[in-house]
């Protein structure tokens, strides 16, 4: 082998180094669960590269996944936008406000109403919020929709979902160490925004990076405890807050967080207003 190499030329190098890197994709790929169907080794080929590039996922690559979790929940039906404009709008307007003072700025966030009475919102990978018309009509004022957006949005500047999704491929001998296929991650992450919830762990965090970030944007921290206590009085309780942590740790927890002195510092306090703004729901 060693003479082979060195009896190449230059040139000849040039293209049996891609080939080597080729074989070893294909290697990779033979190497996955598959299901048992005709595919081609142009396909072949092309799923190993995207299970090496999933592995190390950029943003871009994140916020394209996003874009097909959007189109299957929003295209085929999964959820019903809510198409006021007026509404729309002042949902991303909040949204807009909030993203800017997390700690992924540079994702570009998309801020949807879903047509939908129970109380939920929910985020998927690559900087989509779902927000419930239920939601909207439950809140008090602009900054417990706030919290609760904040919170999703912590979701996504944690990278929650995508942790996750690689998790329950992996789990599942769908995916190995080196990465997940680019549709197998879309349909988990059709899963995850309908029907999994977050773990422990990411609930706290999401908490406490959701209060970071509307006191970052100059919302009251009060509405985030006020809006929490008030959840776990409905009935069912919200998809969000159904699955462990406990609410009343997780309020304890934040109530620890925040200084009392700073509770009713900020914005979004006015219920009149807010309830102009979202007088069309009712």
């Amino acid at each position: 082998m060693v003479k082979l190499f060195s009896s190449l030329s230059r040139r000849s190098r040039r293209w049996v180094y891609p080939f080597l890197s080729l074989a070893m994709v294909v290697l990779l790929v033979v190497g996955q669960p598959v299901v048992a169907q005709a595919i081609s080794w142009g396909d072949l080929i092309l799923r190993g590269i995207q299970v090496i590039q999933l592995s190390s996922m950029s943003d871009q690559q994140e916020v394209e996944i996003g874009k097909q979790i959007n189109q299957e929940l929003v295209g085929k039906g999964k959820v019903k936008l809510y198409r006021d404009p007026r509404i729309t709008q002042y949902v991303e307007t909040i949204g807009q406000r909030l993203a800017v003072q997390s700690r992924r700025p540079n994702v570009p966030y998309t801020f949807q109403v879903v047509d939908d009475s129970k109380v939920n919102a929910f985020a998927t990978m690559g900087g989509f919020v779902y927000v419930n018309t239920g939601l909207l009509k439950l809140a008090e004022n602009e900054a417990e929709l706030a919290s609760v957006m904040g919170h999703e949005i912590a979701h996504i500047a944690a990278k929650h979902s995508l942790k996750q999704a690689k998790e329950m491929a992996i789990a599942s001998g769908l995916a190995g160490a080196a990465g997940v296929n680019r549709n197998l991650l879309i349909n988990i992450g059709v899963e995850l925004a309908l029907r999994r919830p977050h773990s422990r762990q990411a609930e706290y965090e999401a908490d406490q990076l959701g209060l970071e970030t509307m006191r970052q944007a100059g919302y009251a921290p009060s509405a985030m405890v006020s809006f929490m206590k008030k959840l776990m009085g409905t009935s069912p309780i919200p998809t969000f807050l159904s699955t462990h942590p406990a609410t009343e740790d997780r309020v304890t927890r934040l109530q620890q967080a925040i200084d009392p002195a700073q509770l009713n510092i900020g914005d979004g306090l006015d219920t009149v207003s807010y309830r102009e703004r979202v007088r069309s729901l009712s």
